[in-house]
């Protein structure tokens, strides 16, 4: 079941995505987007997550990359 549908979230906001909460499921210890097949998120939500994750990055409040 996708995580976000079960909160029934309808938008997923850069702000969110750098919480501990969400950051550690849905990111990598190097930094990368986790698979939606890994995660086992719906299509819709993943591309939400993506969208999210590159706009925080863009602000700076994600590294791109975790040395």
């Amino acid at each position: 079941m996708c995580l976000f549908c079960v909160e029934k979230a309808e938008t997923i906001d850069y702000k969110q995505i750098w919480q501990p909460k969400y950051a550690r499921l849905l990111l990598t210890e190097r930094g990368r987007i986790v698979p939606r097949r890994t995660r086992g998120l719906c299509a819709k939500h993943q591309r939400m997550v993506a969208r999210a994750i590159k706009r925080a990055r863009h602000m700076a409040l994600l590294p791109f990359v975790v040395k």
